[in-house]
């Protein structure tokens, strides 16, 4: 049974982000659209496979603040992640249409 307090309390930790790294469950994101959610959590499991390959091959050089921060800015918005989504889902359609009958 789930219990509703855990998941208020879960959704609580995202008042401004959009992902999260829980600890036995793996990755969680949101977005305004289901699109968008989507794409940030492939976003997030790709980072996450650069992060350990970095990590893998030494010491990672880290970017600086001011870089991601302009990135963010550029293509953190929820119309981002939607208009993101497309490609794939256009991918899918045309590969797996049986899908959506």
């Amino acid at each position: 049974m789930f219990e509703v307090e855990a998941g208020e309390e879960f959704a609580s930790k995202f008042p401004k982000g959009k992902a999260a790294i829980h600890q036995n469950h793996g990755l969680f994101t949101v977005g305004t659209t289901v699109e968008a959610a989507a794409y940030w959590f492939i976003t997030m499991e790709r980072s996450c496979q650069a992060q350990l390959a970095a990590e893998a091959a030494g010491k990672p050089i880290l970017i600086p603040h001011e870089s991601a921060s302009y990135t963010q800015q550029l293509t953190g918005f929820p119309e981002s992640g939607w208009f993101q989504f497309q490609p794939l889902f256009q991918e899918i359609c045309a590969t797996d249409p049986e899908l959506f009958e």
